[in-house]
């Protein structure tokens, strides 16, 4: 089955999986957070008031698709809350998860500047409001302000750089250690908790399968010996790192 028919059965079900969204203008508040952006900070006061007179907000449900692979580029957009993750679909039908985003964080941009299609889906993973930008107004800005192209440049570059590392990571790593990385790479955002660190979302054992590229069934197994151990802990809505620096020594040894 090639990739585009399993892009379509995708979007036909989009509706059942919650991806409908409910589009406003953008008020006063997103200009704000527009301004916040580093893409927009330094900008003229008058050209984020442009920009925000012509962007949207759009409310995702959990498993809602932002867009979807081979989709034009209509959009450049930017995570005001929840998460999004950003995949790939293989010809088998698994996904592959690149990245996950939180608030702040822009996607899609450099497919929109370049007038292309988006090499990748985004989807929700929770309830989220993403920030819409059209396309014509965000080229225009950035023919006027080369910065926006520069802090674009920026961003892509420290996402290759993780990509890299993941991409060595399936390559060479035994599964173990590629959970532990993924859960430790996580950690970043995480906050200390008195347990540890807890993780800043929900994260499913599939949704952990997908990023370290294993199956669902090894996670669940790893994930399990790893609760009994203390490890980690899982009280239904977080994961929390009891121990990182454990986790640290799977994630650059051998897998047990």
């Amino acid at each position: 089955m090639s990739v585009r028919r399993n892009h379509s059965k995708r979007a036909a079900g989009r509706g059942r999986s919650g991806a409908c969204y409910y589009p406003r203008v953008a008020g006063q508040e997103v200009g704000a957070f527009l301004r916040e952006s580093p893409m927009f900070a330094r900008l003229p006061a008058n050209e984020v008031r442009a920009v925000e007179a012509v962007a949207r907000e759009a409310a995702y449900r959990a498993r809602g698709y932002v867009f979807m692979e081979g989709e034009p580029a209509l959009w450049f957009c930017i995570v005001k809350s929840g998460r999004v993750k950003i995949l790939k679909h293989s010809r088998t039908g698994k996904d592959v998860v690149l990245e996950l985003l939180g608030p702040g964080e822009p996607f899609g941009g450099v497919a929109v500047i370049e007038r292309r299609t988006y090499p990748a889906s985004a989807q929700a993973i929770e309830p989220s409001v993403i920030v819409k930008i059209p396309q014509d107004p965000l080229v225009a800005l950035a023919e006027r302000y080369p910065a926006i192209i520069k802090e674009m440049a920026l961003m892509v570059g420290r996402r290759l750089r993780d990509a890299h590392d993941s991409v060595k990571s399936l390559a060479v790593d035994p599964v173990e250690a590629r959970l532990a990385a993924t859960l430790l790479r996580l950690a970043r955002e995480g906050r200390k908790v008195k347990q540890g660190v807890e993780l800043p979302f929900h994260l499913t054992r599939q949704s952990l399968a997908d990023m370290a590229g294993t199956t669902v069934e090894t996670t669940i197994r790893v994930v399990s010996r790893w609760l009994r151990e203390r490890l980690v802990e899982d009280d239904g809505a977080h994961f929390v790192l009891r121990d990182p620096e454990g986790l640290k020594t799977l994630a650059e040894g051998d897998e047990a």
